[in-house]
């Protein structure tokens, strides 16, 4: 792999891979901002400020952007997190200097339209009760609640409140964009059918005369090492009786991350640690054996995110309509409690490991992938986890399993909730 990494005058990392496999270009600009840059009274608008920067600026106005995109062949789309938010266009090669163009403009150009506020406040709104009438995410965010104290950056959902949603004005918003869309904020990253010379000169062109702006500081969120065990239920109206088990995860640039990882994919089945990707099938983790096959639960997934400060590791399962949640919960913890006492065969490491490659694998095959991964890795460690992501998969042992297990999967530290259907 040829990889340029410059930064420029202004502070403008960027990251350049090129691959000749295709004529096309993957472009991804992210900012160092997420639901955590957010307090009390103004959740939200890290993911309302990526909403309206489909809204326009003078140079291209609401609904030229999407029939630019669309008109040359290309995708576009963006994401906000909890560390961060990001731009993408995918899109034909001679075709690239519109995205650098459109994204260098949204940077300081975006025109917070009062009017374009008020109809997006309505779509989020509209978004968020959408949220709630979904039982899934109503005991993901009771659970995220009861792990994170109120005030704490990852305590909301990256939604923001209800009550937020009704009261943030354009100012808000307007503020918001202006102190952390900055390129010294920034990191954009190509990969793609380019010449890394002439990529970068074009990038110049397009990027160097933004100026850099003063950033706020944004200390990390700290957590202890443990939660308070807690167990919490939500009654609301729904089909199915399930759980989750929440307990505390390190950031991605902990080197307990992957084997955390491992076991995941041991307990579990192979899960993809960001928000984009797929999944294997699970019936050769041990949770399925346990829980599917003895007809505990219906389903089990388990997984953690990539992030900048220490999250959380979850575990959901579906009941069997036959069966409690205490039952699934005990039979869920005999495993844990399994892999606690003994470390796991080197046979079964060596499957679980190879079911994370695989997935990793599948994940990073395309283009947009691949240009997804160089600048998400920016977000909480540096390119290098990517790169040596498998090399750290294949040296896990059976006994850093045993002792992730032992440190974080612990019932004294993890918070259970569990969604009971109410009466209709």
């Amino acid at each position: 792999m040829t990889l340029l990494r410059t930064t420029l005058p202004n502070g403008l990392l960027v990251l350049l891979n090129p691959i000749h496999t295709a004529p096309l270009i993957s472009q991804w600009l992210w900012y160092r901002v997420g639901s955590r840059n957010e307090t009390p009274g103004l959740t939200g608008l890290s993911h309302w400020t990526e909403h309206m920067q489909f809204k326009g600026t003078p140079a291209y106005p609401a609904g030229v952007l999407d029939k630019a995109i669309s008109r040359c062949g290309g995708m576009w789309n963006a994401m906000t997190s909890f560390d961060w938010t990001v731009y993408y266009e995918t899109l034909p090669t001679d075709h690239i200097d519109l995205a650098l163009a459109l994204e260098a403009d949204r940077m300081t150009n975006s025109l917070f339209d009062p009017e374009e506020v008020e109809s997006e406040r309505t779509v989020i709104i509209s978004e968020r009760q959408g949220d709630e009438n979904n039982p899934f995410f109503l005991l993901a965010e009771a659970v995220q609640k009861a792990a994170f104290p109120a005030g704490h950056p990852y305590h909301h959902e990256i939604i923001g409140e209800m009550t937020d949603l009704h009261t943030i004005t354009r100012d808000d918003l307007y503020r918001h964009y202006r102190t952390h869309y900055t390129p010294n904020n920034a990191v954009l990253a190509l990969a793609g059918d380019f010449d890394p010379d002439d990529m970068l000169a074009r990038i110049e062109s397009h990027f160097a005369p933004i100026p850099a702006s003063p950033l706020s500081s944004s200390p990390l969120p700290l957590i202890s090492s443990s939660l308070s065990p807690t167990r919490i239920t939500i009654r609301a109206p729904g089909e199915t009786v399930f759980f989750q088990s929440a307990y505390p995860a390190p950031p991605a640039s902990h080197p307990d991350f992957v084997p955390l990882s491992v076991l995941d994919s041991l307990l579990s089945g192979a899960s993809n640690p960001t928000s984009f990707g797929g999944a294997l099938s699970n019936k050769t983790s041990r949770l399925y054996r346990a829980l599917i096959e003895k007809d505990l639960a219906v389903s089990v997934s388990g997984g953690m995110q990539a992030t900048l400060a220490p999250y959380l590791y979850g575990i959901t399962a579906l009941v069997h309509p036959d069966q409690t949640v205490d039952t699934v919960v005990q039979a869920m913890d005999d495993e844990i409690h399994r892999l606690q006492d003994a470390p796991p065969p080197q046979a079964t490491l060596a499957r679980a490991v190879k079911q994370a490659r695989a997935l990793f694998a599948y994940d990073s095959e395309s283009i947009t992938n691949q240009a997804l991964w160089l600048g998400l890795t920016e977000m909480f460690a540096t390119y290098e986890w990517f790169t040596t992501y498998l090399d750290r998969l294949e040296s896990v042992t059976p006994a850093d399993v045993q002792r992730v297990a032992q440190t974080y999967l612990r019932e004294d530290q993890r918070v259970l909730g569990e969604f009971l259907p109410s009466e209709t």
